[in-house]
């Protein structure tokens, strides 16, 4: 049974889904009155879902000018992928010892979804279907404190990144593959195995954004 929405949450919602899709770009203004008129609500729950927002780091207030989406931050984006990294391989490591065949064959499907989307170069429909992937595994560790702090530490990753923004990159067909050889190790159960793949798995994204972010300053050096 789907829980109903209040006004707030589904501003909130709305405004979060541009954001991170980048339909809103950083630094553009959020008109309050706009925005309520759109939604077909008062200004009050906006501004409660752009305080929301606020908080996780996706809109900053700036003087004279109002909310505008926050710029991003690359470095930051770097630190937070490791930091993911250690909590995703401790969430994998937590998930093998009782993860069942249902879930297996669910990370399966998700992955071969996500070569479909790759052939079809649907940018959105990767990043979700990748995402749903991991959650899959960090949701069956059975530590609700690890978790809630992955589910912020991804919503930050995606607020600075944008969502499919690595569909451009060699990495994700690599991706794909290391998805199965993840899929092996929790089928396998192997603790250790797959806390370390799964980490080294998360570490190699950042190294490529960083990779392309150099070769794209060298190239428009010269």
């Amino acid at each position: 049974m789907m829980i109903k929405e209040n006004k707030q949450q589904k501003v909130y919602r709305i405004l979060k889904g541009r954001i991170i899709e980048r339909e809103y770009v950083p630094g553009q203004r959020i008109v309050i009155d706009q925005i309520a008129k759109e939604l077909e609500t008062s200004t009050i729950p906006v501004r409660e879902a752009i305080r929301q927002l606020e908080a996780e780091r996706l809109v900053v207030y700036k003087r004279n000018v109002g909310p505008v989406v926050a710029e991003v931050n690359e470095s930051d984006y770097l630190d937070t992928v490791h930091v993911l990294a250690l909590l995703e391989g401790f969430a994998a490591s937590l998930a093998a010892k009782n993860f069942t065949q249902e879930k297996i064959n669910r990370l399966r499907e998700l992955n071969r979804l996500m070569e479909e989307a790759l052939e079809n170069f649907d940018v959105i429909q990767f990043s979700r279907l990748n995402s749903a992937f991991h959650q899959t595994i960090s949701e069956a560790c059975g530590n609700t404190y690890l978790l809630e702090t992955i589910k912020h530490t991804v919503n930050r990753i995606d607020s600075i990144r944008g969502t499919g923004s690595t569909l451009y990159s060699k990495r994700v067909k690599e991706s794909i593959e290391e998805h199965k050889e993840i899929i092996a190790l929790l089928e396998s159960k192997d603790e250790k195995g797959v806390e370390e793949f799964a980490r080294q798995h998360k570490i190699k994204t950042a190294e490529n954004f960083e990779l392309r972010r150099k070769n794209l300053i060298e190239t428009n050096t010269f």
